[in-house]
């Protein structure tokens, strides 16, 4: 049984954390095949967007403790480890804004510390409306310190911070309220509503979804003046791109583009 499965429904890829009994943690096996995945379908053009769910009780309920305990215990690793264990993942969560393609959450259940991480690192998200989010390592006295960096990104910083200083488990709804995750459907409606929202972005023209990812991302960490050089220089590149031209004369043609993607 593989840990991580992927299943392809057109140009969606469905990545589903497989480890139900242990409440799929981001162990060392889940990451590499995680990393795997990001790697391969950096690659693949004919996916368009990415949904990540979690098999069993819940999405993803943050590390392996199990595992990082014994990597505290072995006489070879320690330090060097756990240093190890934050690179690898933060290198997944990277690699998931980094990727050409749109990728969305698809929550249920709980989705704590880094598996609350693994839902801000993702680009957008759905969750029942019986989901719950916490950064809760601070209850066992870990501060969540790398899930606070996605985190951080996706919130205000009072609401961030409390997160993070509680360990309190926030409902869907408020998650939703405070930009956490877009959506908040009946549990059995989940897989459809990530899944319409998938196609919605698998629709448009790919060239300028990747383009306009990777600055919606490079944008955000800049100045105002910076940001809007960085996107006047993205728009210049998408609009020289033949399928936007097309594109733009279907539209003032009143007709369907015939894109070439």
């Amino acid at each position: 049984m593989a840990i991580l499965e992927r299943h392809d429904t057109g140009p969606v890829a469905h990545l589903r954390l497989n480890a139900p009994e242990r409440l799929n943690p981001l162990s060392d096996a889940m990451l590499a095949a995680l990393q795997e995945q990001i790697d391969a379908l950096s690659q693949d053009q004919m996916i368009r967007a990415v949904v990540i769910s979690g098999a069993g009780k819940v999405f993803c309920a943050g590390h392996d403790l199990r595992e990082m305990q014994a990597g505290r215990q072995a006489e070879d690793k320690g330090a060097a480890y756990f240093a190890d264990l934050f690179e690898r993942c933060a290198r997944v969560m990277t690699g998931l804004t980094r990727l050409p393609q749109p990728v969305i959450a698809q929550v249920h259940g709980i989705a704590a510390a880094a598996g609350c991480q693994l839902v801000a690192s993702c680009d957008m998200a759905v969750a029942t409306e019986d989901a719950r989010f916490a950064v809760n390592g601070v209850n066992i006295g870990l501060f969540c310190s790398t899930p606070m960096v996605a985190l951080t990104r996706n919130l205000p910083r009072k609401q961030a911070f409390e997160m993070l200083t509680t360990g309190r488990f926030v409902p869907a709804a408020e998650a939703q309220a405070m930009g956490l995750i877009n959506r908040v459907v009946p549990e059995a409606e989940l897989p459809a509503a990530a899944m319409a929202l998938a196609e919605s972005v698998a629709a448009k023209l790919p060239q300028a979804v990747k383009i306009g990812k990777e600055a919606f991302y490079a944008q955000a960490e800049l100045p105002l003046d910076a940001a809007y050089a960085l996107a006047g220089g993205v728009m210049v590149e998408n609009m020289l791109e033949h399928d936007t031209d097309e594109g733009i004369s279907a539209f003032l043609e009143k007709r369907k583009p015939d894109w070439s993607a």
